[in-house]
């Protein structure tokens, strides 16, 4: 829709035009009383005497004030109206990166923050529209890879089943590994990201030949020198997901590869589960409190234009999907021309006071 308070002209002058609206409403009204003159003086089954003014009724001039706001419209249609629109965008795959450490183990999201995770995001995976691809990576102590881009979603819901919890942390490991399987062609060195061999602002291998790959073993990975880099938030056909109690322990720098993502125009929504006072959790004989990190969460947010939700209980959680599907598919678009939207509602207001007054009247003046 619309957003009319960030509207603008190509051509403001023509809006000098619309003062011909009042001017076509004064010869109206002229014209209406000489007519209901003439009419007092021939038609004797009118009740008022000469001089009274006639009664005036919204029903019986509405006609004509639909002919007027039409003419209004496509007067300012000529002006060629600018418009900020709302409308849904494209999106061809969409990567969940689901944190599997052991402090999603703990309770303070009933059943558990997995268990609700894992429930909120097969109602998310169904509720995608049927073109959207959808992929997964378990992000724990090293993120993997669980499910390619797929638009089955049987196999999506197989894979959020499948996760199973491992020691430690890494969200920058999980943004690579998703930013990889959803753009195969970006030319990242997932290796070298994740080794911290390669340098997250230009791309290239740290004291290194910009065409050698990261690995230890295997061929060399030709890639470009530096990654394309474009505007934080511009692919539109592309975002990821991730929902974590915000606690990295591993892996490369979690604000670094937001920002490897920021620079692909890729948007990271993250979704927060816990509870920022936390809870004790036990194990082998040791207990520990986790804490759900806001921080990290919203900075990775921030920087990649996409937004942070928090949710503390089962219910929540799956509340904030249903939103993020919203978020996702509607877009902010720049300056639309809607002259062509100005100029059909003026013609169907035209016409809708032409028909109205033939069929009361006979006639269309």
């Amino acid at each position: 829709m619309p957003e009319w308070h960030s509207i603008q002209f190509v051509w403001p002058r023509l809006l000098w035009l619309l003062v011909c609206v009042p001017v076509c409403l004064g010869f109206y009204i002229a014209w209406l009383r000489q007519g209901s003159r003439r009419t007092l003086h021939v038609t004797p089954r009118f009740t008022q005497r000469v001089g009274e003014k006639p009664s005036w009724r919204f029903t019986q001039h509405a006609p004509a004030l639909l002919v007027l706001v039409g003419l209004a419209g496509l007067l300012v249609a000529l002006a060629r109206p600018q418009a900020i629109l709302l409308l849904p965008s494209r999106m061809d795959t969409l990567m969940l990166v689901i944190d599997s450490s052991g402090s999603m183990r703990a309770s303070d999201v009933q059943p558990s923050r997995i268990e609700a995770a894992q429930a909120a995001a097969k109602s998310f995976v169904l509720g995608q529209p049927g073109q959207v691809k959808l992929g997964l990576v378990s992000m724990a102590g090293a993120a993997a890879l669980v499910q390619t881009p797929t638009d089955q979603r049987d196999l999506m819901l197989q894979a959020i089943d499948s996760l199973s919890l491992q020691p430690g942390s890494a969200l920058g490991s999980g943004m690579v590994i998703a930013l990889d399987a959803m753009l195969p062609g970006s030319g990242l060195d997932v290796r070298g990201l994740i080794a911290g061999e390669t340098s997250p602002d230009t791309g290239t291998p740290l004291g290194g030949d910009p065409t050698a790959s990261a690995g230890a073993t295997g061929p060399a990975k030709t890639r470009p020198a530096t990654l394309p880099k474009v505007p934080a938030g511009a692919n539109t056909a592309a975002a990821i997901v991730l929902l974590s109690d915000g606690q990295s322990n591993s892996g490369p720098d979690a604000l670094k590869m937001a920002q490897v993502a920021a620079d692909l125009g890729v948007r990271v929504y993250t979704v927060g589960v816990g509870t920022v006072q936390g809870t004790l959790l036990k194990a082998q004989g040791m207990q520990m409190r986790v804490k759900l990190d806001e921080d990290t969460l919203k900075k990775i947010a921030d920087i990649t234009r996409g937004e942070y939700f928090s949710a503390h209980n089962a219910p929540e959680l799956k509340k904030i999907y249903n939103a993020l599907s919203q978020k996702i598919v509607l877009k902010k678009h720049r300056m639309t021309e809607v002259s062509a939207l100005c100029a059909m509602l003026g013609i169907l207001l035209v016409s809708w006071g032409c028909a109205l007054a033939w069929w009361r009247q006979g006639r269309i003046i």
